[in-house]
């Protein structure tokens, strides 16, 4: 867009195993007094965030597990069908043993999750302090409707036609616009809705228009909120599943919800794609693309 590179590969990489959140802030302040003055009591966690949307959106512990549940059974019929053998490699793992393996999918999803089972789960962000900060929460966030920590990487190829042309290359998609929004820097995972709105405008599109979208699980009351918000059926968001099933290992989110999305609507004959991620402080990220038809 800048007209200063050729060609770039955008990746991203993320080993949430090994790399705690938050470890490279190193115990900075990351606000400063202003921010400290505007909200003396502090943030939250984005598990306890994600506690207080489905709160004011009136998500029961029903509605997160069954999307959870949906979740998993979205990916595991993909993953069947090879849906997903367009966007994953395979990637060497040593064994305890000292074996190499191929690992070829991804290790998170679960396949026999049922709401049942997810029922049992206990409340992941639930304590005294957060009790006592919020005594009228009814607290229904567990590991099961939320995204688990996983490792990844991910990565897409970006030209300009032009380039593409010379060097011989097919495109698959085109960027037609994309946003970022900044939305309540307490609840911070709805600012979805808000750069959804701004990304539409922009490319002079509505919601009918858009065959497929991803709204990245990070917890199950973001897209389900997004929903809401939007007007859109649950049936025509995360069509192949999500975070919740796949992982969400931060730095390659992003572009794993792409070539999710992409593969979707190549495989599916589908024109438009909508994909939006929320980020911490508040901050979210919508793109929209366009199949490019052989």
């Amino acid at each position: 867009m800048s007209g200063t590179q050729d060609v770039v590969i955008a990746c991203g990489v993320e080993s949430m195993s090994r790399v705690p959140m938050g470890s490279n802030v190193l115990g900075a302040d990351t606000w400063g007094p202003r921010v400290r003055a505007r909200f003396p009591d502090g943030f939250v966690n984005q598990g306890v965030a994600a506690e207080l949307v489905a709160e004011r959106w009136k998500l029961s512990r029903t509605d997160l597990d069954e999307y959870a549940a949906r979740s998993h059974r979205l990916a595991a019929l993909s993953a069947a069908g090879g849906g997903f053998d367009a966007e994953t490699i395979p990637v060497a793992v040593a064994t305890v043993t000292g074996l190499e393996v191929d690992v070829t999918t991804d290790e998170t999803l679960r396949a026999s999750t049922t709401v049942e089972t997810l029922a049992a789960l206990h409340p992941s962000f639930q304590n005294e302090e957060m009790e006592s900060r919020f005594p009228d929460l009814d607290w229904k966030v567990t590991p099961g409707n939320s995204s688990p920590l996983t490792d990844g990487a991910s990565a897409a190829l970006m030209m300009g036609e032009d380039v593409a042309a010379r060097l011989g290359l097919r495109p698959r998609a085109i960027v037609r616009h994309m946003a970022v929004a900044g939305g309540d820097p307490f609840l911070m995972l709805t600012a979805p809705v808000d750069a959804t709105r701004r990304v539409l405008a922009r490319a002079g599109l509505t919601t009918d228009e858009i065959d497929a979208f991803e709204v990245n699980e990070a917890f199950a009351s973001v897209p389900l909120m997004w929903s809401r918000e939007m007007g859109v059926d649950v049936d025509r968001l995360n069509p192949r599943g999500g975070a919740i099933a796949l992982g969400h290992p931060l730095g390659a989110s992003g572009l794993r919800v792409l070539a999710t999305m992409l593969n979707h609507l190549e495989q599916n004959d589908l024109r438009y794609g909508l994909q939006t991620i929320c980020e911490a402080g508040g901050l979210a990220n919508a793109l929209i693309v366009e199949r490019v038809k052989d």
